[in-house]
């Protein structure tokens, strides 16, 4: 400190980071709003209006106000400078937000001290992770009642756990679930799990899937409100991925071709989770939403942002029990190294990182498809633009008969197509020929299926 700065900070007045005190009046206040926040520096020997009127310092002064600060709870940790005859007292931002001191909870608002409200109290204990979502008790819940025990036995299942255990033992063991006066209690993280009928405790715990017909996500083809348990969720919206994605073949020369999808399914699969695993679900009016748009997939989380979060470096687990939940059955590790499994899963899969992004209030994370898939898609276009001169007519409508319906029988694509059953037979070999049917099964009992390239005439053709 010297002259120059001090006459600057005086200029400048008090601010979010700078208070002015004459003596130690209120001093616990200042203390604890600072500590609440982000730091800051508190000048005793200033007035309100920035005159300086100094103070005596000595040994006697900086014991009482280190007092002051050890007597907030929890203790605030401060330092001590000096300049001339002012004290200035260095706040640390607190490690154990949030504080107090004996007149109450007070935070930061500019260049003001402010008392909290309880409900700025209770948001301030959400916010700071003092208070989790995941382990509050819901008094609604009525056990057995609205139990689901199917549920249980899947996820013990896929945990591998025994399930010759008592339920009421294993609900506990798991932590979903606590004894009260003989009763049993669900948390949050029991129900989202386990309840018959999940949203209807947590509505907004629904995952919003939409399909777009345009990038800028105006024209909806299909939408979706995907509810049920947590894992539940998580296979639905990956169900409805898998469903609109497009996918290639290559051809190995072996009897099994080789499937090259358009997006990294377990990447996404890693994003989905993570985004279930960590939404702020005290914020009610925000669904997840997984977004498909043309030529990329865009997951949105509503999550506040976590103090001190660096993507890839801070390990963040907002809901404990529910990232407990979904490791025992595979779906993410407690870690918390989401981010750095998409991104070796995409290099496996030669598909471009996805893009991440985040405000305070919100996570997006965005996928592009395989450089693979590109690959073996542009030479199946020029592949089938050669091909599609030499199919004939009815060709096509074999084609199109036998995407319809793949068990349909010689028999009736004669009656459909309209020659006899030795030239539907013919054709089949030719369009087998071609590579744009493949026979599934024995000759008897088995079926047709159109390969890549034979679904693709077709979409060109109309049929």
């Amino acid at each position: 400190m010297n002259k120059k700065e001090l006459q600057l900070i005086l200029q400048e007045g008090e601010g979010y980071k700078i208070e002015f005190k004459e003596n130690t009046n209120g001093l616990d206040k200042e203390i604890i709003a600072f500590a609440n926040a982000s730091g800051g520096r508190i000048f005793i020997g200033i007035t309100d209006d920035g005159k300086i009127k100094g103070v005596q310092i000595s040994n006697r002064l900086k014991s009482q106000i280190q007092d002051i600060a050890n007597n907030c709870r929890p203790k605030v940790k401060i330092l001590f400078d000096e300049f001339e005859n002012i004290l200035i007292v260095h706040v640390r931002e607190g490690d154990e937000k949030p504080y107090e001191c004996s007149a109450g909870f007070f935070k930061r608002l500019g260049p003001n001290s402010q008392k909290m409200t309880r409900d700025e109290i209770i948001d301030f204990f959400k916010s700071e992770g003092k208070i989790r979502f995941d382990e509050l008790i819901d008094l609604k819940f009525n056990y057995p009642k609205d139990f689901d025990k199917n549920k249980l036995l899947r996820f013990l299942e896929l945990a591998g756990l025994s399930k010759s255990t008592n339920t009421e033992t294993i609900l506990l063991n798991l932590g979903v679930a606590e004894k009260q006066e003989g009763k049993l209690y669900f948390n949050n993280a029991g129900v989202l799990f386990f309840a018959r009928e999940p949203q209807r405790f947590t509505p907004w715990s629904v995952f919003t899937v939409a399909l777009f017909k345009d990038i800028e996500g105006v024209d909806v083809i299909d939408r979706k409100e995907i509810g049920g348990g947590l894992f539940e969720i998580v296979q639905q919206v990956m169900d409805f991925v898998k469903l609109y994605s497009k996918v290639a073949y290559r051809f190995t020369g072996k009897p099994q071709r080789e499937e090259i999808y358009e997006y990294p399914f377990e990447a996404i699969r890693e994003a989905v989770i993570n985004s279930v695993m960590h939404k702020y679900y005290f914020e009610h009016g925000h669904n997840n939403i997984l977004k498909f748009l043309p030529g990329k997939i865009k997951i949105e989380n509503f999550w506040l942002k976590p103090r001190h979060f660096t993507l890839g470096e801070t390990v963040f687990r907002r809901n404990h029990l529910i990232v407990d939940l979904f490791s025992r059955i595979h779906f993410g590790e407690k870690m918390g190294t989401g981010i750095g499994r998409m991104r070796r899963i995409c290099r496996k899969e030669n598909t471009p990182y996805p893009k991440i992004e985040y405000n305070e209030n919100y996570f997006y994370i965005t996928f592009t498809p395989s450089r693979e898939y590109f690959k073996i898609a542009g030479k199946t276009e020029k592949v089938t633009e050669k091909v599609t001169e030499k199919v004939t007519e009815n060709q096509i409508r074999i084609l199109g008969e036998i995407r319809r319906y793949e068990y349909i029988t010689a028999n009736k694509l004669s009656s459909i197509v309209g020659i006899s059953e030795r030239k539907i037979k013919e054709n089949i070999r030719n369009l087998k020929e071609k590579g744009l049917l493949e026979r599934i099964g024995p000759d008897k009992g088995g079926r047709y299926i159109l390969t890549g390239r034979g679904r693709k005439i077709i979409e060109e053709t109309g049929n």
